[in-house]
C-alpha cells in the first residue's frame, strides 16, 4: 500500500471541504442581512427569492428546499441533512393531464395540483431524512425526529415522529431537566419561548 496515496486522498478531501463545502456565517434573505445564519453550499435551494430566513438559522448539507410557493424559516431553526421541503406537488396533476400538463393555460390551476407555503417556527429542529410537505406549519420549538413525513399544521413545542408525522411529546418537557440544572439559562429560554417552560 502506497502511503502517499492515503496522504493525497486526505489532502484532497480537506481541500474540497474547505473550498466547496465549508459553511460560513452570513446570508441575505428578503433584502435583510442575517449575520449569524449559515447555509451549506451543498444544499440545493430552488426559488431562493421566495425563501425568508430568520437569523441564527442553520441549514446543513445535502438538503433540497423548493420554495416556489414561499417558505418562512424563523430564527434559530436547525435543518440537519438530507431533508426535503417542497411547496408544491405535481405528481397527481401530471397523471391526470398527461401531455396536456405542460400546455395547460397559464393562470388556470391544474387539476390535482397541490401547493401551499411552509412556515417553520423559531428554534425548531428538523432531523435528518425528513420531508416537509406543501402547506405545512410547524410551531416554535418543534422537534421533527429523523425520517418524518410532515404534512399539516402542528402546535408550538410539538415533538413529531413517524410517516405520517404525529405528535408524540412536548419539547418543553425535554428541555426542563437542562433548565433545572442550569437556572441561569431561564432568561434566554424565555426570550424566545415566551411562556412558562414548566407547562
Amino acid at each position: 500500500m502506497n502511503p502517499w496515496r492515503a496522504r493525497l486522498n486526505r489532502w484532497r478531501r480537506r481541500l474540497v471541504q474547505r473550498l466547496l463545502y465549508r459553511i460560513v456565517f452570513g446570508e441575505r434573505s428578503q433584502g435583510e442581512w442575517r449575520p449569524y445564519t449559515r447555509v451549506s453550499p451543498a444544499t440545493c435551494i430552488d426559488h431562493d427569492e421566495h425563501l425568508a430566513l430568520g437569523d441564527h438559522v442553520y441549514i446543513g448539507p445535502f438538503n433540497f428546499i423548493e420554495a416556489s410557493g414561499g417558505i418562512t424559516i424563523d430564527e434559530g431553526v436547525q435543518i440537519t441533512t438530507h431533508c426535503t421541503l417542497v411547496t408544491h406537488s405535481s405528481h397527481r396533476a401530471m397523471r391526470l393531464l398527461g401531455r396536456d400538463f405542460v400546455h395547460w393555460p397559464a393562470g388556470h390551476e391544474r387539476p390535482g395540483w397541490v401547493s401551499g407555503p411552509i412556515h417553520i417556527g423559531a428554534y425548531s429542529f428538523i432531523g435528518p431524512h425528513s420531508l416537509i410537505e406543501a402547506g405545512s406549519v410547524l410551531g416554535r420549538g418543534t422537534i421533527v425526529c429523523a425520517g418524518c413525513h410532515v404534512r399539516g399544521e402542528f402546535p408550538d413545542f410539538a415533538v413529531l415522529e413517524g410517516r405520517p408525522a404525529r405528535i408524540v411529546g412536548d419539547s418543553r418537557r425535554r428541555d426542563l431537566p437542562y433548565l433545572q440544572d442550569h437556572p441561569s439559562l431561564h432568561p434566554a429560554y424565555m426570550a424566545w419561548a415566551g411562556e412558562d417552560e414548566r407547562t
